[in-house]
């Protein structure tokens, strides 16, 4: 197991990294049946007052415990994400299920060093469900040890994925599952990457795919489904980063059935990070 930096209250950063996460949860939670202030950050990419709100809470608490290490938030980012150590966080993915009235979203955070995530944590404040993983020490779904599916073929498969922002990445993303389609028990939009990943690193989704994610959407993840045993990839199948082009999180099995199925279709083609 990975030996952590601990924070000025004396904890381990695992749980600074929960407390702050179940601190942004519960004002999540507050503002949920309130309206929000939405603005947009591109085509179908929202921001609301409350991720504003929920982003500053979740560094000041980090920074409290940890003055010295790096913060870097969806909202506010500064800097290279595999840069030294940092602090990394998403104080709302799916924002705009949470800005729709729809209770499927999470806040996340990770610590990493030089590109290597050490802990990450995502919770699910809707359903008080806390998913965290520290290298080399396994997963963990509300204290109990989780795993990747154990399916062995597509066919009996539930596969994850969510619309990428960029248009060119959602028309591809739909054709591999019209490639995939019907050898598939079905499909599920997320509305969050990173509870996808998680559901992923659990088994509550065989397949999870995605066109594009930032490090705050995926730090997490990344770490989840390692230590669940799965494979985390890129779509040309090389390990997955936090810049990486594309992710693919599953068993072994799957992905190199995956990857074989959507062999040649365009949404295996690199696009960098523009």
């Amino acid at each position: 197991m990975s030996e952590l930096p601990v924070g000025a209250s004396g904890k381990p950063a695992i749980e600074v990294a929960k407390e702050a996460a179940r601190l942004a949860g519960q004002i999540l939670l507050d503002r949920f049946d309130q309206v929000k202030e939405v603005s947009f950050k591109g085509r179908g990419n929202i921001v609301t007052d409350v991720d504003v709100a929920v982003e500053r809470e979740m560094l000041a608490y980090l920074g409290r415990e940890f003055p010295d290490v790096r913060l870097m938030g969806e909202e506010s980012a500064e800097g290279q994400a595999d840069d030294g150590l940092v602090w990394i966080v998403d104080p709302l993915d799916g924002t705009r299920n949470y800005a729709s009235g729809i209770p499927f979203y999470s806040v996340v955070a990770g610590l990493a060093r030089d590109g290597e995530v050490l802990a990450g944590v995502n919770y699910d404040p809707s359903r008080d469900e806390m998913f965290e993983a520290v290298r080399g020490g396994g997963a963990f779904l509300n204290g109990d040890a989780i795993r990747v599916s154990e399916k062995t073929a597509i066919v009996d498969c539930v596969l994850g994925s969510d619309m990428s922002y960029n248009e060119i990445g959602g028309r591809n993303g739909l054709e591999v599952l019209q490639k995939i389609w019907p050898e598939m028990q079905t499909v599920r939009i997320m509305g969050s990457a990173a509870l996808g990943i998680s559901y992923a690193a659990a088994g509550r989704a065989d397949l999870y795919f995605h066109h594009r994610l930032e490090p705050w959407d995926q730090v997490a993840g990344l770490l989840l489904v390692e230590e669940a045993g799965g494979v985390v990839t890129d779509r040309l199948g090389l390990p997955a980063g936090l810049y990486s082009d594309g992710l693919i999180a599953s068993n072994s099995t799957l992905h190199r059935e995956f990857m074989q199925t959507i062999d040649g279709l365009p949404w295996l083609e690199p696009t960098g990070r523009a």
